[in-house]
């Protein structure tokens, strides 16, 4: 199989590449993670089972976006695919260092908000062939195809309004394979009800977010340049990214100085937040089990006040 990849990159990057080294390094908690070195480059390669190569394939073309912003820089994606029982994807290899200084951390939050204001060129077709708004072109919210948040499908359905967009293809997913799991939600239908009102009279831009942004999605190499990475990638409210960041042990206050500098957050994040974040805790019910469903449950009251 190391061979084959082998000559894929070579094959893509034009030059010869033999790897002459290979170490075990982390590939998160779904993942077997990589480092393989010719004499000259090294490379990161990520492995699963082959029937999870879309998961790589979406992982690709969400950093690929993100790279064409020329905004935060993200692993430049070399090559995926499957080889016999594996899928794999190969990225470029980023040395990462200390978790950085003020300036770095505010150079992230400037560097997201920029790349937060990328919007889908042109507004594509809903499912079913309607285009939005009758003629007139109009915000849509989703993306070209599903991908994953950690193992677990995120339904990308282009939807012209957002708190529907968040209500079915978030929300609501998340609650259905929850109860599938077990999981006791006595508000979920009344919350699900109430996002149109709760989300009522905002009516964001979509902008190009990472989807997944904890602390672990992001980091600082050893040059001081920040880098974000591991996207579940769609266009959606901006804030579902900044309200990620404050889940898990938050980022540095110097992040949300740098993000504001650039693209002040709107009047009323801070309620929006914690219904952005129910998906988060939802999804981890979904992977783990646990504690997570008496927090969802907390989050859900919370909302509903």
């Amino acid at each position: 199989m190391w061979d084959k990849i082998a000559a894929r990159i070579a094959e893509v990057t034009g030059d010869k590449f033999v790897i002459d080294n290979r170490r075990s390094v982390s590939g998160g908690c779904i993942n077997q993670g990589y480092s393989i070195s010719s004499s000259s480059r090294t490379y990161f390669a990520k492995i699963n089972q082959a029937s999870q190569v879309a998961m790589f394939e979406a992982e690709a073309l969400g950093l690929q976006q993100m790279g064409e912003t020329q905004t935060i820089r993200v692993p430049e994606p070399i090559c995926w695919g499957t080889e016999g029982n594996s899928a794999y994807i190969v990225l470029e290899w980023l040395d990462l260092g200390s978790r950085g200084g003020d300036r770095t951390w505010e150079e992230m939050g400037r560097k997201l908000a920029e790349m937060h204001k990328y919007t889908p060129p042109t507004p594509p077709l809903l499912r079913g062939g309607e285009e939005p708004n009758s003629g007139l072109l109009r915000a849509v919210f989703g993306w070209d195809i599903n991908n994953t948040i950690g193992s677990t499908i995120q339904i990308n359905n282009w939807t012209a309004n957002w708190a529907e967009f968040w209500a079915e293809h978030r929300i609501g997913y998340q609650l259905k394979l929850a109860r599938r799991r077990g999981g006791h939600f006595p508000q979920g239908e009344r919350l699900l009800e109430m996002i149109p009102e709760l989300l009522a009279g905002y009516e964001p831009q979509p902008s190009l977010v990472h989807g997944d942004l904890w602390g672990g999605n992001a980091g600082v190499t050893s040059a001081g340049e920040p880098v974000i990475f591991d996207p579940a990638a769609y266009f959606g409210d901006r804030e579902v990214d900044i309200a990620m960041t404050e889940l898990f042990g938050g980022f540095p206050a110097e992040f949300y100085r740098g993000y504001n500098q650039v693209w002040p957050l709107s009047l009323g994040y801070e309620k929006r937040k914690t219904i952005y974040n129910l998906y988060h805790i939802l999804n981890h019910f979904n992977l783990f089990g646990g504690s997570y469903a008496s927090q969802a449950n907390q989050m859900i009251n919370r909302i509903l006040g």
